[in-house]
Order: C-alpha cells, then sequence, then structure tokens
C-alpha cells in the first residue's frame, strides 16, 4: 500500500507522524505541501477520502483564515479550496493518505489509525 504524508517540517504534530510511521519502519512519500501545494483536484480528492469538509480540513485557528474572511458561514466549499490552493498554509496537518482512506494526524498518533 502507498503512503502518502502531507507534511510540513517546521509543525511538531507533522514531525511526530512522520517520526511514528518510520518507527515503524515504513516510509511514506512526503510531499512538502507548503513548497509543492495540492491544487483544486487533488485538494478535493482529499476531502472526499477524509470524509471531511474543506472547513474540516483548515487552520480555522490561524490568523490567515479569520484575515481572508474565511470564517464566515456564507464562504462556500468553492471559495475555501480556492483559498487553501492560494495559501496551503492553511491546510491542516498532517494527512496520511493510505490506499483509499486518509486521516488528519491531530494527535499524531490518528495515522496509525488507518494502517
Amino acid at each position: 500500500m502507498t503512503l502518502t504524508l502531507y507534511h510540513n517540517p517546521r509543525c511538531s504534530k507533522s514531525r511526530q507522524a512522520l517520526g511514528l510511521l518510520q518507527q515503524r519502519g515504513l516510509s511514506p512519500d512526503v510531499v512538502l505541501y507548503l513548497e509543492s501545494p495540492p491544487d483544486t483536484a487533488a485538494l478535493k480528492r482529499i476531502i472526499k477520502l477524509l470524509g471531511v469538509t474543506a472547513r474540516e480540513m483548515m487552520r480555522t485557528k490561524d490568523e490567515l483564515f479569520k484575515s481572508l474572511g474565511l470564517d464566515s458561514p456564507k464562504v462556500t466549499e468553492a471559495e475555501l479550496i480556492a483559498a487553501m490552493v492560494s495559501h496551503p498554509i492553511l491546510i491542516e496537518r498532517p494527512i496520511l493518505i493510505a490506499g483509499q482512506r486518509a486521516v488528519i494526524g491531530r494527535p499524531p498518533e490518528r495515522v496509525l489509525k488507518i494502517l
């Protein structure tokens, strides 16, 4: 099974999730999503695999989220996805994709649940 980890090496939770996988001898494909942001189609696929809304996949406590007005309930799913494409820092991390399943690694131990 292919494992893909959307990872931010500056994030302690993301580093912990990667460490948990590596401790189990797993080597996921690591996507440094701030350097190589997912496009709209990729984000829609990830949202579907996670079984969440775009808002649930976002860092809603981030100041950028608020300053862009994304905290308004009137903001559409498409607008939220477009915001993540333009500002990938808004994507909650880490996200592990294992085959046709995905999980947000908050807390990091959640990544182990889909293995």
